[in-house]
């Protein structure tokens, strides 16, 4: 089963979150909305900010890879089936992760 996670989302923090679903997805959210550089224990965590200022096609596609990279390192029990992109042409770019959470237990 496939599951939408979208930088737009705007949920509350969970701490205690009741399934491995909801974990994993507040995880992704957590993961696409968080500029690098911004977690002073771990710098390397989230998206490139530099992105902002590429035009739109490079900045989908650097965005892409730095998804992936991402979700790939820090919540390895997602499996990224699509990303896809909202936003318009005066620079605001939205990701929509699909994903497959890999553990359900």
């Amino acid at each position: 089963m496939s599951f939408l996670v979208s930088a737009e989302d705007e949920a509350a923090i969970d701490f205690a979150p009741a399934t491995v679903t909801a974990e994993v997805m507040q995880n992704i959210r957590t993961i696409i909305t968080t500029i690098k550089y911004s977690v002073p224990l771990d710098r390397g965590f989230g998206i490139d900010g530099s992105i902002v200022d590429l035009p739109m096609e490079v900045a989908k596609a650097k965005m892409t890879n730095e998804i992936f990279k991402a979700i790939r390192q820090y919540e390895p029990r997602a499996s990224i089936e699509s990303i896809t992109f909202t936003g318009e042409d005066t620079g605001k770019l939205v990701p929509t992760v699909e994903v497959k959470i890999n553990e359900t237990s």
